[in-house]
């Protein structure tokens, strides 16, 4: 059986940055695939073909022919991207002598795909992928990535974790890890140089408009929550800001932050900068909401069109409003494309990533993974937003000089972490847009009682 997840790599600020939410080690998650992810059993695990084996103990060339045979039995591109998949299968034979030499051939044989989900990942890099399914991460808690210019920047540190307390702020430079100079790194490069056990220290230089910044941070266990914020915005909206879909927690928190919510009027769930997660978590959230209608559907590579239905009993009958961003990837854009296509929600914000495919998660035997994309999803309206992404009921567009005023996501505060914000001081323009079309939204829906709570 395999866990299905929507990778996302690239996500967070930018369609142009690959980043990685894992608190060092792989890449970010989306719906069903890296998190986004598409699966189609909540019960579905990653593949696993028992105990690790160290290199020495694996034959590089069946290592290589594994993936070889993965990527012609599920690849969802019968083209291959235009080439013969048969001249990989004997490509590098008599010349693999060490697991090393296999993953180097690995590498180059995806790379032919020219599909950025589709992806090797090392021994440890796959380790922190499961991590994070697990909700259980160890790091300094900071999402990566790497910007246009190869450099790895800070996208965002996460709340309540050693790099929020040493003051990292997106847009940082990363450009040193413990005197190692960060040019030329790979996002992975720099996770592995970063990660290390609980209680021991890293060295990171920070570029910050031009300064350097050192800083000494002590690694722990990263807390990972879903569900990021919970609570009333004011006397009539509830507000639940959803980070991720990744854990296995995810729909949980979700369900217990709907139910301390129960006496608001309207409900705000704010999926900006979420890059996905699993695609059951983005099911059973979708849910929470649904009284009919599909949710989600997947097309594999023969074009077998798989309906993923609402179980019509939700939890939530409020009014609702998205808020979404270039930042919501794969598993949000799942769940946004279901509330907004069976006419449950209303979107606020800017056009989502753009992420539409589907990948399996397989575990190889020395411990290393591959991701494959295996299928393309749809939203309920049959729309392929792969590359395109879901644009906005209300678009309020966000530029960098707002984002530097603090008129962006709130939690993204440029002057933190001395500075505490909150969803409520409705400086975030976005969020501030969001309360005022559900005001507008539950007046519609109850005049009379709204006349009398405003005295109007």
């Amino acid at each position: 059986m395999r866990r299905k997840l929507l990778l996302s790599i690239p996500l967070l600020l930018a369609a142009s940055i690959p980043c990685s939410i894992i608190t060092f080690g792989s890449e970010q998650f989306v719906a069903s695939d890296n998190p986004a992810v598409a699966q189609r059993s909540s019960t579905s695990k990653v593949k696993v073909s028992g105990k690790d084996k160290s290199l020495d103990e694996v034959k590089p060339d069946l290592l290589y022919d594994h993936v070889w045979k993965l990527i012609r039995d599920e690849y969802y591109d019968e083209s291959f991207n235009g080439q013969s998949w048969l001249r990989w299968r004997h490509h590098y034979d008599g010349k693999l002598k060490t697991g090393d030499d296999a993953h180097v051939a690995i590498e180059t044989m995806l790379a032919s795909l020219g599909d950025r989900y589709t992806r090797f990942l090392d021994k440890d890099a796959f380790s922190d992928e499961r991590s994070q399914i697990n909700a259980r991460l160890f790091g300094i808690g900071v999402q990566i990535g790497q910007d246009k210019n190869h450099r790895i920047i800070v996208i965002a540190p996460i709340e309540g974790t050693p790099a929020a307390a040493a003051g990292f702020t997106a847009g940082d430079e990363i450009s040193e890890i413990d005197g190692n100079s960060t040019k030329g790194f790979s996002v992975e490069d720099a996770a592995k140089l970063i990660r290390g056990e609980v209680n021991t220290t890293v060295n990171i230089t920070l570029t910050r408009a031009g300064k350097d910044i050192k800083v000494v941070v002590c690694r722990a266990e990263i807390p990972i929550k879903a569900v990021a914020t919970s609570k009333m915005i004011d006397s009539d909206v509830g507000y639940i800001r959803l980070s991720s879909f990744i854990s296995q927690e995810a729909n949980t928190e979700m369900r217990d932050a709907l139910s301390s919510l129960s006496s608001a009027k309207g409900i705000i769930l704010d999926l900006r900068e979420n890059p996905g997660g699993l695609l059951a978590n983005a099911i059973d959230i979708s849910n929470m909401f649904l009284d009919s209608g599909n949710i989600v559907s997947t097309v594999d590579r023969d074009g077998y069109k798989t309906a993923a239905p609402s179980d019509g009993k939700p939890v939530c009958r409020q009014p609702l409003i998205l808020l979404v961003n270039k930042g919501s990837a794969s598993a949000s854009e799942i769940t946004s494309g279901a509330l907004r296509d069976n006419g449950r929600a209303v979107l606020v914000g800017q056009t989502t990533f753009g992420k539409g495919l589907v990948q399996n998660i397989n575990k190889l035997e020395d411990g290393s993974g591959v991701n494959v994309t295996i299928a393309r999803y749809l939203t309920p309206n049959d729309t392929d937003i792969n590359k395109k992404g879901i644009g906005p009921d209300f678009e309020v567009k966000v530029s960098d000089d707002d984002l530097k005023l603090g008129k962006g996501p709130w939690w993204l505060d440029p002057d933190s972490p001395t500075v505490k914000r909150a969803p409520e001081d409705l400086k975030d323009v976005q969020l501030k847009t969001a309360l005022e079309v559900m005001h507008k939204k539950i007046s519609d829906t109850n005049p009379v009682a709204i006349k009398a709570d405003t005295g109007r």
